[in-house]
């Protein structure tokens, strides 16, 4: 399974695109980046593709309007979370402002789940 890594570019996008939310935490995953509340994980970063978890509703609208593309590695993408459309990566300040849209959405609805318990060290 190929995991491709994030240019510094993708990164800074990514991080552009994060909501501004004082309990968000950004944190490195296999050389991509995740964006967590209460530690799960609402958008993260999987070599140029960014992707959101959305409920239902949203994940219907957002597939059913945009070009989405799955999210993670092509034999296994990850379940229940949307990649936003490539061509926003190539169209400038105006698809940040949706990508943006979009993981505030992620971000408020991942909110509503019972925060993950911390790992304990063994």
């Amino acid at each position: 399974m190929e995991m491709p890594k994030a240019s510094e570019q993708d990164k800074e996008r990514f991080r552009r695109v994060v909501p501004d939310h004082p309990d968000v935490v950004v944190k490195p995953m296999f050389g991509n980046l995740g964006a967590f509340i209460n530690g799960n994980m609402f958008a993260g970063l999987f070599g140029s593709t960014i992707g959101v978890k959305l409920s239902a509703e949203d994940k219907e609208l957002l597939e059913s309007s945009e070009r989405t593309v799955p999210f993670g590695p092509a034999e296994r993408p990850m379940g229940g979370y949307t990649g936003l459309p490539e061509v926003w990566n190539e169209e400038g300040d105006g698809d940040d402002t949706r990508a943006r849209a979009w993981a505030e959405k992620a971000l408020a609805y991942i909110a509503t789940l019972p925060p993950k318990p911390a790992k304990t060290s063994k």
